[in-house]
């Protein structure tokens, strides 16, 4: 009982100090002014007239990025669950690499297609101008939603698989037409949980640093994560204001969560596990299914097609001048990327060891700690939500909070401005995946093993090593992977707090992107995608033989 005890406590303390007080120094640091506190004045600098159109920006662009992902997702909804083509599910698979793709390489690519002089142009040059018209607040509207729309899709799958057939066919049998069982029966029951992925896709919006990075600047809209990257990396440096937007977005953020566990609690509708239920495909004509067909190949070609497009063609180009043109492809700005002394080389190895380190030190806190909280009640509910803060805080502030913390502590700690900080940031940032995989795995295998290893005599160590650890490795590995692939491609925390010389993948990308060498750029997101799409393929094989087994 007293090791139990010493090990919450330890627990506690460490996520007071790498999670609790960074977030409490961004709150401290927007209302402290010259050393006092200053509310008053804190509240005239936060709703000055520029911060004040930033807020609207962002609140703009996350409401229209929900309408247009749910325009996109909805369809595509009902298409993977009551058409015909419901029996395919590799085309889920296919849908899902948009989402699993960096936005800001996303982002890359299409204002490559579309920009002056771009792939598009010179596809169809007869159109002019046409293809600039793409960066406007449209643009961006768009880009965004054709990343984040399999989110929604996912979970508008999961609630129209969930109804039961018997309510559909009643009305039918009653005579009511498809139009008014979709508008009386299907969509009443799809509202709440419609309502909780809209209220997801807002906060990630909010949250996105990278599209509005790349196509917000061009169009001089400004929104949260751009301002707060802005105050915190440009000079005059200004941790204060950069703390202000970064309370502003956290109270957003946490009002929206709070809005979504109530419309959980209230418009969930319990349609899983009756004892009549059952699902069935809907009775729809041949050209329901022609114009889904339609529908998926169209969709396809903006979300992957003409990104992957213009990112590969790019990278093949030799003379960006010549353009698409025989003979003016090669290969050697894949070569450029890994000859002795390329500052691409080094942004590969910085971002494979920063990866593989964070891995491996969630993997061992996050397994830590779920071990440890097993069975402990009130214990374990208060110290995994602490630990999960990370996941519902956007990236951005979480990484302001831990500069200004650590940069406070320098003399004590001098860890700031290192290589060791960035594994730091990372490794907090992202233990949440850990602590999930390990959680869902631990509670699906009971306690009768531990219980019958106690009842023998076992110690506690002998008991982990040799029951408990072998059964939660696969989830320890792919929590691990995972987080390899998310640190692998980071890009906010990565352009804030990376030292002098020290590039990553992300930062190489965009590095080159904005400085002109643009093939070089873009062969190495080919190689980041590559890498991180490989990983993932080898994440689904092995959970798909761990399911058969």
């Amino acid at each position: 009982m007293k090791k139990t005890k010493t090990s919450n406590y330890l627990i506690l303390l460490l996520l007071l100090f790498f999670i609790v007080t960074p977030i409490a120094t961004v709150f401290l640091r927007a209302i402290i002014i010259d050393g006092r506190l200053n509310f008053s004045q804190a509240v005239q600098l936060i709703f000055t007239k520029e911060n004040l159109l930033t807020i609207k920006n962002s609140l703009l662009l996350g409401i229209l990025v929900v309408i247009f992902a749910s325009l996109i997702a909805t369809p595509l909804g009902f298409i993977f669950t009551k058409s015909r083509l419901a029996k395919y599910k590799w085309l889920e698979i296919i849908f899902m690499i948009p989402f699993m793709t960096p936005p800001y390489i996303l982002s890359m690519g299409w204002i490559l297609f579309c920009q002056k002089r771009g792939l598009f142009q010179q596809i169809f040059p007869a159109t002019g101008n046409f293809s600039e018209k793409f960066f406007s607040l449209f643009g961006l509207v768009m880009v965004m939603s054709l990343h984040i729309f399999p989110f929604m899709t996912n979970i508008i799958k999961n609630s129209i698989g969930n109804i039961s057939a018997n309510m559909d066919e009643s009305a039918k049998i009653s005579g009511a037409g498809l139009g008014y069982r979709l508008r009386k029966i299907i969509f009443p029951l799809l509202t709440g949980n419609y309502a909780i992925g809209m209220l997801l896709v807002f906060i990630k919006t909010l949250s996105e640093y990278g599209t509005p990075a790349t196509i917000g600047r061009r169009i001089g809209f400004i929104v949260f994560t751009t301002d707060i990257h802005r105050y915190a990396t440009v000079a005059p440096i200004s941790f204060g204001k950069a703390a202000s937007l970064s309370s502003i977005l956290v109270i957003i953020c946490m009002i929206m969560r709070m809005v979504q566990n109530r419309v959980t609690e209230k418009n969930t509708y319990n349609l899983v596990g009756q004892k009549s239920a059952r699902t069935k495909d809907m009775n729809h004509p041949v050209i329901f299914d022609v114009l889904a067909v339609i529908y998926l190949v169209i969709l396809i070609i903006f979300s992957i097609g003409i990104p992957y497009f213009s990112i590969i063609a790019t990278s093949l180009i030799n003379l960006r001048g010549y353009g698409l043109k025989a003979g003016n492809f090669t290969g050697k700005h894949y070569v450029d990327l890994f000859q002795n002394r390329s500052a691409a080389k080094r942004a590969l190895i910085t971002s494979f060891g920063l990866g593989a380190a964070t891995a491996i030190i969630c993997a061992i806190i996050g397994t830590f700690i779920v071990v440890s909280l097993y069975r402990q009640g009130k214990w374990k509910k208060y110290l995994e939500n602490i630990a999960i803060l990370p996941e519902m805080i956007p990236n951005i502030v979480f990484v302001i909070g831990l500069m200004i913390f650590w940069n406070k502590i320098y003399n004590v700690m001098p860890l700031y401005n290192t290589l060791g900080f960035m594994v730091l940031v990372y490794s907090v940032m992202f233990l949440p995946f850990t602590i999930q995989y390990v959680s869902s795995s631990f509670l699906q295998m009971g306690d009768n093993l531990i219980q019958a290893a106690k009842i023998s005599g076992a110690s506690r160590a002998y008991t982990f090593r040799k029951v408990i650890l072998p059964l939660i490795a696969p989830s320890i590995s792919s929590a691990a992977m995972m987080t390899f692939i998310i640190s692998f491609r980071e890009l906010v925390a990565s352009s804030i707090i990376s030292p002098p010389n020290v590039m990553t993948v992300s930062t190489f990308i965009t590095s080159e992107f904005e400085q002109g060498s643009v093939s070089v750029g873009m062969a190495m997101a080919v190689v980041c995608v590559l890498i991180t799409t490989s990983l993932l393929i080898i994440i689904n094989v092995l959970n798909n033989r761990r399911n058969i087994k």
